[in-house]
């Protein structure tokens, strides 16, 4: 959590530093509270949102009106934070305990989030827990990928399970990994998938069929969406398409460092109604870190 806020608070441009400049003028005109919700839209918090958030801020005595900084500051901070919702349970399903067997997370998301590099890492996180762990290489497109996760794999002790041929059956690479935390008796068993979206019908059928075939061996705990944080409105689009293949039950936010675009934590949990539970912040083997609302805001926010 630490890290988070932190990191954030390096970034050039975070949008709550811009949101704080407006409201902490003598007088708010029209034109301030435009340049609010601007502030707010550019950050892909989205129209919505903005517009609620715009309304409570205007209706917030604790706010408008007030000539204290450090007032208005907490007034936002709880806006921005209720808006990130802290209600959300953000606990990854393989922390929970399970019945004898290993718990499944299936990656999701298109080339170039850094999906396979995220799955890595989120090895790392598990093995540093004293969890065993297993992965499956089910990008079978791209050998690079496969090759990327076996690296990761020799990094952290884990084994990775691929198949030696380019274009093989994602499907049959996913039952095979299956097995094989199973017959492991592996805590955790990451599947990467994928990321291309040729087409929609194709994915649905490709990620749908990953799933049955897994689910044949051990139940689906959790399947984690891995969008780039600065891609905005298109990141959105990505998400719908995901959800609607396999659905989703958590993202990961990758690039979350270059936070003036960090609205997409708010537009993203709004359209999906799943959490963001992961963020990364940089290119480091240590740098995934579980998603605090707080943290974030006061990242976004910077010192006080």
């Amino acid at each position: 959590m630490t890290r988070l806020k932190a990191r954030l608070a390096k970034s050039p441009n975070p949008f709550g530093k811009a949101l704080f400049a407006i409201l902490t003028k003598d007088h708010l005109s029209e034109s301030d509270w435009e340049d609010v919700e601007d502030t707010l839209l550019m950050a892909d918090v989205g129209a919505d949102a903005s517009e609620q958030l715009v309304k409570q801020l205007r209706d917030d005595a604790r706010i408008t009106g007030q000539k204290d900084p450090a007032a208005v500051r907490r007034g936002l901070r709880q806006r921005l934070i209720d808006l990130v919702d802290p209600d959300m349970d953000r606990t990854l399903a393989a922390a929970r305990p399970q019945a004898n067997r290993p718990s499944v997370i299936i990656m999701v998301g298109v080339n170039g989030t850094g999906k396979t590099t995220t799955a890595g890492k989120l090895a790392r996180l598990f093995v540093a827990d004293g969890k065993s762990v297993v992965m499956g290489a089910a990008d079978t497109f791209r050998a690079a990928a496969a090759d990327q996760l076996e690296t990761w794999g020799g990094k952290v002790g884990v084994p990775v399970v691929r198949s030696d041929r380019d274009g093989a059956d994602p499907a049959s690479v996913a039952f095979e990994a299956a097995e094989r935390a199973k017959n492991d008796q592996a805590d955790v068993l990451i599947v990467d998938t994928a990321g291309r979206l040729q087409n929609k019908a194709n994915l649905m059928d490709q990620l749908g069929k990953i799933r049955r075939v897994i689910e044949k061996n051990l139940p689906v705990d959790e399947v984690l969406l891995v969008l780039d944080a600065t891609t905005g409105q298109n990141g959105m689009i990505q998400a719908q398409v995901f959800a609607q293949a396999i659905g989703v039950t958590g993202i990961v936010l990758t690039k979350l460092d270059g936070s003036a675009k960090g609205g997409i934590v708010v537009s993203v949990q709004r359209e999906l109604g799943v959490p963001v539970k992961l963020v990364g912040l940089g290119e480091g083997p240590d740098d995934l870190a579980v998603f605090d609302p707080e943290s974030f805001v006061d990242g976004i926010l910077g010192d006080e």
